[in-house]
C-alpha cells in the first residue's frame, strides 16, 4: 500500500481527538492534520448516566463525527492496527501505512465485557443493564422504570475505569426514582465495589458514604463481579477479606447495573508505545512519550494517574497542542498538566456533588466559595445543560476554557 504522510496524525476521534484537531487548527490554520477514527457517531458519554436515569434520550448524546471535524482535517475512517515509531508510521487495519512528523494517540479505552463470565450473553435482557455502552444504556432506564420490588445490584470493577463516580451515579438516580414512586422500601439496593471504598479521594468518599446511607444502600467493598447467570438472576463475586483471603459469593438480583472491566485497547497493549500493563506511556506533566519525543498521548488510554474524565481531557488538550508547537519551534516543553479531573456526581434527581481533584487526590475546586461536598441544584443544571453545552460548543470546537482550580482553595474545608 502507498504511504500517506501528515505533519500531525491523531489516533482516535473521541473527546480528545476531536478537541486536539480543532484546537490545533485554531492555533495554526495551515499545518496538515489527519485523524484516524472508524466510528461515524460521536457520543457525549457523560450523558449516558442521564439516559439510564430517564432524564435524557440517547439521541441527545450523539452527533455525527463528520459534523465535528473541520474540512481541513483529513478524516481517515479506519482502525489503527500497529505502530512503527522508529519509522514514524502507523499501519491501519486496511493495510494502508500512514506516516507522520508528530503523532497524538488518544483512542480511549476498551470495555472488557468478556471478563465477566456470562455477561455478553445476557447484557440487555434478564434485568442486566449497563450505562457504559450506547447499545445497552436505554435498557438501564427500562429496568429502573419497571422495577417494583426485589433487589437492585450496582457493580464497580477494579480501577482504572472511565469516570470512577459513574457506577454510583446511576445508583443514586435509581434510588431517588424508587423513593419518589414510594417503593424504596420494597427494593434492596446494594453497591458491590471491587475497590476498598466509596471513592478514591477520601474527602469525597466520606460525603458519598452519607449519600448512600441516606438511601439505605448496602455497601460491599473488595467485592468484584466475575460471573452472571441472567436466566437464573444470579451474580457471582470474588470477595477479599482484610487478610487477603478470597471467597466466592453469589447474590440474586431483579436488576443489576454492571460496570464492565476496562483496559487500554488491544492494539495499544501490543504496541511498543505501551508499558508492561498495556497503557500508553507518557510523562505525567508534559504528556510526551518517554522514548519517542514526537509522540504524545492524552485521554483515557495513558499512564497518567488521574481520573479518566472529559474534564481531564479539557485540561490536557492545550498542553499537547502547545508542546507539539514548542517542539516545532525548538522551545522547551511545558509541564502544564497537574492531573486535574472533575466528576459531577449525580446524587439525586435535581442535585449534584461537583468533585474536582488533581494528582495525589488533592482537592482542587474551581469555585472556592462553595463547599464541594455539598449536593447542589446549580450543578444539576450544569450536568444537564451547562456541561454538555461546554462540551459540544466550546471544547470539541477547539476553544480553550480555563477556570482556575487550586488546592489552596480547599483548605477551609479539609479540616471539617
Amino acid at each position: 500500500m502507498s504511504t500517506q504522510h501528515y505533519p500531525v496524525l491523531i489516533i482516535g476521534g473521541g473527546a480528545a481527538g476531536v478537541s486536539i484537531a480543532n484546537n490545533m487548527r485554531r492555533v495554526n490554520k495551515t499545518i496538515g492534520i489527519a485523524l484516524v477514527e472508524p466510528s461515524e457517531k460521536h457520543y457525549y458519554q457523560p450523558g449516558f448516566t442521564l439516559v439510564g436515569g430517564g432524564v435524557y434520550t440517547l439521541g441527545q448524546t450523539q452527533r455525527n463525527e463528520a459534523d465535528l471535524l473541520p474540512s481541513s482535517v483529513n478524516w481517515i475512517k479506519d482502525y489503527a492496527q500497529t505502530f512503527q515509531p522508529d519509522g514514524n508510521t502507523v499501519t491501519l487495519r486496511s493495510g494502508e501505512v500512514i506516516g507522520y512528523d508528530y503523532l497524538v494517540v488518544c483512542p480511549g479505552l476498551q470495555l472488557d465485557w468478556h471478563k465477566v463470565e456470562g455477561l455478553p450473553e445476557t447484557l440487555g435482557k434478564n434485568g442486566v443493564c449497563s450505562n457504559y455502552s450506547p447499545a445497552s444504556v436505554e435498557y438501564t432506564w427500562e429496568c429502573i422504570n419497571s422495577l417494583q420490588s426485589g433487589t437492585a445490584l450496582f457493580t464497580q470493577p477494579p480501577m482504572p475505569i472511565k469516570c470512577a463516580g459513574a457506577p454510583q451515579k446511576i445508583m443514586y438516580l435509581a434510588a431517588d426514582r424508587f423513593r419518589k414512586k414510594a417503593i424504596r422500601q420494597q427494593i434492596d439496593i446494594e453497591f458491590c465495589n471491587a475497590g476498598p471504598g466509596m471513592f478514591g479521594v477520601p474527602f469525597f468518599a466520606k460525603a458519598l458514604s452519607k449519600v448512600a446511607a441516606d438511601y439505605g444502600v448496602k455497601t460491599h467493598f473488595n467485592c468484584n463481579l466475575v460471573a452472571i447467570d441472567g436466566a437464573a438472576k444470579t451474580a457471582t463475586f470474588v470477595v477479599t477479606d482484610a487478610d487477603g483471603n478470597t471467597r466466592h459469593e453469589q447474590k440474586t438480583f431483579d436488576m443489576i447495573h454492571v460496570t464492565p472491566p476496562q483496559s487500554a485497547p488491544d492494539f495499544i497493549k501490543q504496541s511498543p508505545l505501551a508499558n508492561e500493563s498495556g497503557w500508553l506511556m507518557v510523562n505525567d506533566r508534559t504528556l510526551q512519550h518517554p522514548r519517542y519525543a514526537n509522540i504524545f498521548g492524552l485521554g483515557d488510554v495513558t499512564t497518567t494517574p488521574n481520573a479518566k474524565t472529559a474534564a481531564a481531557v479539557r485540561k490536557q488538550v492545550p498542553v499537547v497542542v502547545d508542546n507539539i508547537f514548542n517542539l516545532i519551534d525548538g522551545k522547551a516543553l511545558l509541564e502544564g498538566y497537574d492531573g486535574y479531573g472533575s466528576c459531577p456526581l449525580t446524587t439525586s434527581l435535581g442535585k449534584v456533588m461537583l468533585a474536582e481533584f488533581s494528582y495525589g487526590g488533592k482537592v482542587t475546586p474551581s469555585f472556592p466559595w462553595l463547599d464541594p461536598r455539598t449536593c447542589r441544584r446549580i450543578w444539576w443544571w450544569g450536568k444537564i445543560c451547562g456541561f454538555p453545552w461546554l462540551y459540544w460548543q466550546l471544547m470539541l470546537k477547539g476553544y480553550r476554557i480555563d477556570i482556575p482550580h487550586l488546592e489552596s482553595y480547599a483548605k477551609r474545608y479539609l479540616s471539617r
